[in-house]
């Protein structure tokens, strides 16, 4: 008796319809870049953007600066942290990276953060703080 074949077999090639003119390569282009368009659209409004919207112009704008700011400094977080933070939604790094279960502690004029034993994020955010505090790279000029 011969092996059984592949359930699934793995195919590069996908049907899409669309009424789009453009070229083909193009238009999966421009589909691909709406749906990631979507994802943060969609990550924002559970978190900063349900607050909008308001009723004063200012607290608009102040609220979609404060979320574009934030936004940004979530993923560069994420992009330093690893792959799977790189990928994460902003409740994801906010629970992982941010709201930090820790205990500050002084000593000697030194300010000493405890984080939790087995805290599942301790590696995660022990490689992000190494990456950021760092000594920056010799670049060989004096």
């Amino acid at each position: 008796m011969g092996e059984q074949g592949e359930l699934f077999p793995v195919w590069r090639y996908h049907p899409f319809f669309t009424d789009n003119p453009a070229p083909t390569l193009q238009a999966e282009r421009e589909h691909r870049h709406h749906a990631v368009v979507e994802q943060v659209i969609a990550d924002s409004k559970a978190c900063a953007l349900a607050h909008l919207p308001s009723a004063h112009f200012h607290a608009n704008a102040a609220w979609l600066t404060l979320w574009a700011m934030a936004y940004n400094l979530l993923r560069a977080t994420g992009a330093l942290t690893s792959a799977f933070h790189a990928k994460a939604t902003t409740a994801t790094l906010r629970a992982h990276l941010i709201q930090v279960p820790a205990r500050l502690a002084r000593s000697a004029r030194r300010i000493t953060l405890h984080l939790p034993h087995n805290w599942h994020c301790q590696h995660a955010w022990t490689h992000l703080f190494d990456t950021v505090h760092a000594p920056p790279e010799a670049t060989g000029r004096h």
